[in-house]
């Protein structure tokens, strides 16, 4: 039994399960200075040890620079002071989300930016590959430069194991490898399965999607992204959906339907399938379908689940969904699948017309390609990821 995983499964909605380790692991680092302090000489991040101060802080502020569009939240800020010198590190923090709309560019460019700070080190570890090469090239050529260091979870769990016994780096350890955050660069057993049924499995899930499910999506809404459902969903956001935007902003407001959660972070979990209506942060006509959103939550809670409603800056959402789970008993799950996609098609269109008071503008299934999407979502910040 993991306490943190129990800890943050009392959370309703859409977990923060990113965020709440981010707590864990500084507040851990905060307390053993020793384990830090080697775990960044073992990567040669740091040279030598002769700080007298050190410093944590999570979800540091940061004002936005004349190129950024936004102001910025960090996940960790280190420094690290010998009295006369003060070096600075910022950590980005991701196990199942990527990096987003050149967030390591702006923390790279806020760092360089920082007065009186002798070393600039900027951090990216994650629990799946994401190759950032390009950015170490950026932060190198800043003036003030950026070093930038890619790192693994595995790799800190690995130190972990070996220095330290405490309750607090066993319970660590134990959230770690339910997450997924302790895998290695091996291939499983798990992985090997999957590679041999990759297709099968690629190919029932689009027949679940295409056709009357397509047609009846497009009909609601107006259209289908040319493309969708598609793999770089699959790959960035973790789901196989087919969507649209519903403003001429393209992925300020927006909707989609198939599958979710494809990569759960342990192996007795379950996707689930379903529909979700979306908006940006950034979108003008936000307060209003927010206001509307929770309408429909308070009206029909046991239909309709609520993600980041009052949340900022974030990605806020609705979804209308059920456990994949729930089809397995069915004699013909394709079929039991398509039925609830089209069912959850007709929820969705019921609420636009009964609780929002403006159209919704679909975008033609010629005119939208998936190339666009790569272009303009940040999907790092979206509660349906």
């Amino acid at each position: 039994m993991s306490l943190f995983t129990n800890l943050l499964n009392l959370h309703s909605g859409n977990k923060p399960r990113e965020d709440f380790f981010t707590e864990i692991f500084a507040y851990f680092l905060s307390l053993n200075n020793d384990i830090l302090i080697y775990w960044l000489k073992h990567h040669s991040i740091i040279s030598d040890d002769n700080y007298s101060s050190i410093k944590i802080s999570t979800q540091q502020e940061h004002q936005a620079l004349a190129n950024h569009t936004e102001d910025s939240r960090l996940d960790i800020v280190i420094e690290l002071s010998t009295g006369l010198r003060t070096d600075v590190i910022f950590i980005e923090s991701k196990i199942g989300a990527k990096d987003g709309n050149n967030a390591l560019k702006k923390y790279a460019e806020i760092l360089s930016n920082l007065p009186n700070v002798r070393h600039r080190i900027l951090i990216y570890i994650t629990r799946d590959y994401d190759q950032k090469e390009e950015i170490k090239t950026l932060a190198f050529n800043l003036e003030p430069k950026v070093i930038f260091y890619q790192l693994r979870w595995h790799q800190f769990y690995s130190r972990l194991q070996q220095q330290s016994t405490d309750i607090l780096a066993q319970e660590i350890l134990t959230f770690m490898r339910k997450n997924g955050m302790s895998h290695t660069n091996q291939f499983s057993s798990f992985d090997l399965l999957t590679m041999v049924n990759y297709n099968k499995t690629l190919n029932l899930m689009e027949s679940t999607l295409s056709e009357e499910v397509q047609q009846e999506f497009k009909l609601a809404f107006g259209g289908v992204i040319n493309g969708a459902a598609s793999r770089t969903q699959w790959k960035w956001d973790e789901r196989y959906i087919i969507y649209t935007h519903l403003s001429p902003l393209k992925w300020d407001f927006w909707c989609g339907v198939g599958y979710f959660d494809l990569n759960p972070s342990n192996l007795t979990d379950y996707p689930y399938l379903g529909i979700f209506l979306q908006v940006s942060h950034k979108f003008e006509k936000r307060p209003k379908i927010i206001e509307s959103m929770q309408k429909i939550i308070n009206d029909k809670p046991n239909i309709w689940t609520p993600s980041n409603l009052k949340v900022l800056p974030a990605w806020s959402g609705i979804f209308y969904q059920k456990s994949l789970q729930e089809f397995l008993s069915e004699k013909d799950q394709l079929s039991a699948i398509k039925l609830f996609f089209q069912e959850s098609i007709k929820e969705l269109k019921t609420v636009q017309e009964q609780y929002f008071d403006f159209p919704w503008k679909g975008v033609s299934i010629e005119t939208v390609t998936e190339t666009d999407k790569e272009e303009d979502l940040d999907t790092s910040q979206s509660p349906i990821a």
